[in-house]
């Protein structure tokens, strides 16, 4: 395999034209916990909810400062102690969880921060109701191999029903209008009945299914996460040099390993 001075030269500009992916994910990181990371904490003054009280005796009504709740950031290494855990020994109904998929410019295109802000809102008003989910948050640019292996995509709602082993955990889901949504939509979405209809059941025998799926089942989720990842941050170019590579390989081979271009020698009269 020859290559000529002009492919030389060229290899390094490609190499300078594709930003390295690592950077890429060290900087949307960065914009992100500058931009969102009041979501993710227990809140500020600034989010808290002012709630109407009922009238006194005195006749005036007043307001009550609640705390929003807090919003969890769920990454490849906690997501399964942080769901399971909020577990109750005693529950005898499911332990649910509102988990908003999001991502930056690399896999939502720039499109989820009016959806972040919608569910950073939200976070005050399931404050206030009588029974309210946990909240959790998931970047994909951050988390590329716990989106993959999940086969998740950004700009959606998941809602768990956690149970304990071995009582199966329910999955729903359900996209949202990036362009429109607002806290008071998030709310309504997570009290709308049936589920079944308003949202999109993940099929348990799904082979993506993040608890009863086949590549759960097999510890095989994870592995196609980091596959799938490293698929995605090759550059384009490295991939058809690859390629390019690999099928002249191939074509040297062929040629080596086949017959004589002469032929094989006539017999002997």
């Amino acid at each position: 395999m020859r290559f000529s001075t002009t492919t030389l030269l060229a290899l390094p500009l490609l190499a300078a034209a594709a930003e390295s992916p690592f950077e890429q994910y060290k900087a949307k990181f960065q914009n992100f916990i500058s931009s969102f990371g009041a979501t993710t904490g227990s809140g500020d003054g600034a989010d808290k909810a002012q709630v109407p009280v009922p009238a006194s005796s005195s006749g005036k009504k007043s307001k009550k400062v609640v705390e929003p709740k807090k919003i969890e950031t769920l990454t490849l290494e906690n997501w399964k102690n942080e769901l399971y855990g909020s577990i109750k020994p005693e529950a005898i109904t499911p332990e649910e969880w509102v988990v908003f998929i999001s991502g930056g410019n690399k896999t939502c295109f720039g499109h989820c921060g009016k959806a972040e802000e919608a569910f950073k809102d939200s976070a005050a008003k399931f404050a206030v109701l009588p029974q309210s989910p946990n909240l959790g948050y998931v970047n994909c640019d951050d988390q590329p191999v716990l989106c993959n292996s999940w086969s998740a995509s950004t700009g959606v709602l998941w809602l768990f029903e956690m149970n304990a082993p071995p009582i199966q955990s329910d999955i729903y889901v359900k996209r949202l209008n990036l362009t429109t949504v607002t806290g008071d939509d998030i709310v309504k979405h997570y009290q709308a009945e049936p589920r079944d209809v308003k949202w999109r059941k993940f099929a348990a025998d799904s082979y993506f299914h993040p608890f009863d799926g086949f590549f759960a089942r097999y510890n095989l989720a994870v592995p196609l996460g980091y596959l799938f990842w490293g698929l995605n941050v090759v550059p384009s170019w490295a991939m058809m040099l690859g390629v390019s590579f690999l099928s002249r390989s191939m074509m040297n081979r062929n040629r080596f390993d086949g017959p004589p271009r002469g032929g094989a020698p006539a017999p002997a009269q």
